[in-house]
């Protein structure tokens, strides 16, 4: 070796360096950026072709590019690195808004999990037509994060369950109540489960005692939360099938919904719900207090509730009064006209003694100042004796003044109240 070579080799460290060393400092850049090391020397011309990690995302494409496109550069991308890559692939991630082949999206799947592929995360397709799911899929043990758009989900009659699954996302996906219950009971380590505008779900069955977090924005008729006991962050958004209404099948009849909702969330910390399935929970008969006490419930966000439904009010006062130590309350609201029944309700929290303990912010959305919403506030300025801020948000026309809100007792003397106008 020449002198020169000698002093190109000191000066080339970066080159030298140990390969799961190099794999980290390039996994951390953006694809696109990665590929372009390529042009350094011979020998970085394929080590991106290597990385255990590969991210499609916008950022690898011009925003100029077709989703078709798109696609063709990511399958330009992908034939380079099935001929050069000779190590595991840890990570897929397909975010980029494209339109995939189908037959070439299969086989690419087929050939990650030949490669040990531990996270696949497949979102936003540029269609509407579902493909098949490789049945490789479900003889993959080492998978610890699966995340599907777009696919049919079948599971093989030789399917042993996905053992080292920790989180499981599934966007427009069909799947059918029994296979849905199936996969979340096989998955003995599951803890995050979100499932996104699902394909005719009648029912959702969730039974694993290893979930903490769940997230549901779907059409579904009837849901079911028993044994899942470890729950901390539960967000439901229900959307009514059969254009709108909520309709109640028979094993609805044999138990209350409150019971199979909340009968076993004792470590629940967080809690959003929407309005529809706040109706939902009602029923025909609305409880006044939950099955359990919540007491390890500190933030509950209640959303599009309309404070002139006598049911959604009774339902939502049960879940609150029911939350001993809840710090954080928001809630948004949708137009609806004064209601003496809900007037009532509320005039009845103080009349009972209830008192919220630890509330110390409340935010409300969405009022136009209607005499059911303004009845609201003055309750929660009265009962809430440790509340340091409320913030008020009128979407339709001015501030509440502020003279009338100074006109209401509060029990605390520190709170600040905040009123804003959209």
């Amino acid at each position: 070796m020449t002198e020169m070579e000698k002093q190109a080799a000191k000066l080339d460290r970066i080159s030298n360096l140990p390969w799961d060393v190099l794999d980290t400092i390039l996994v951390n850049l953006p694809l696109r950026e990665a590929a372009r090391t390529s042009i350094l020397s011979s020998k970085w011309r394929y080590k991106w072709t290597g990385l255990s990690q590969l991210v499609f995302d916008d950022k690898c494409f011009s925003s100029s590019l077709s989703m078709e496109e798109r696609w063709g550069e990511i399958m330009k991308i992908i034939h380079m690195v099935q001929s050069y890559h000779s190590g595991p692939i840890e990570k897929f991630k397909l975010a980029a808004y494209c339109s995939p082949n189908f037959s070439d999206l299969e086989e690419w799947i087929q050939y990650l999990m030949d490669k040990g592929i531990k996270e696949l995360i497949l979102q936003d397709f540029g269609f509407v037509k579902r493909f098949k799911l490789p049945c490789g899929i479900f003889s993959c043990p080492q998978l610890t994060c699966l995340e599907l758009y777009g696919c049919v989900f079948k599971l093989p009659s030789t399917f042993k369950g996905f053992h080292c699954l920790k989180s499981l996302q599934l966007t427009q996906v069909s799947i059918i109540s029994d296979i849905l219950e199936s996969l979340i009971r096989n998955c003995p380590i599951l803890e995050r489960l979100t499932l996104l505008n699902i394909d005719h779900l009648a029912s959702v069955r969730i039974h694993n005692s290893s979930l903490k977090y769940l997230k549901i924005d779907s059409e579904f008729e009837d849901i079911n939360l028993e044994n899942s006991v470890n729950l901390d962050s539960v967000d439901i958004r229900m959307i009514p099938m059969y254009g709108g209404i909520i309709t109640r099948n028979n094993e609805q009849s044999n138990s209350c919904n409150f019971d199979r909702v909340f009968g076993c969330l004792y470590d629940i910390k967080r809690l959003t719900l929407s309005c529809h399935f706040l109706q939902w929970l009602a029923g025909d008969q609305v409880q006044e207090r939950l099955p359990i006490v919540l007491n390890r419930l500190l933030f509950l966000d209640l959303k599009e509730v309309t404070l002139s439904n006598f049911k959604e009010v009774m339902v939502s006062l049960s879940i609150v009064k029911s939350c001993p130590n809840l710090e954080e309350l928001v809630i948004t609201v949708v137009q609806s006209n004064g209601s003496r029944p809900a007037m009532d309700c509320f005039t009845g929290l103080c009349l009972c003694g209830f008192m919220f303990h630890k509330l110390k912010v409340v935010r409300i959305r969405g009022i136009i100042s209607t005499r059911t919403e303004l009845e609201f506030i003055k309750v929660v300025l009265t009962l809430s004796p440790q509340l340091e801020s409320i913030i008020i948000v009128n979407y339709l026309g001015d501030r509440i003044p502020e003279s009338l809100l100074l006109e209401v007792d509060r029990a605390s003397e520190h709170v600040k109240i905040i009123s804003l106008a959209l």
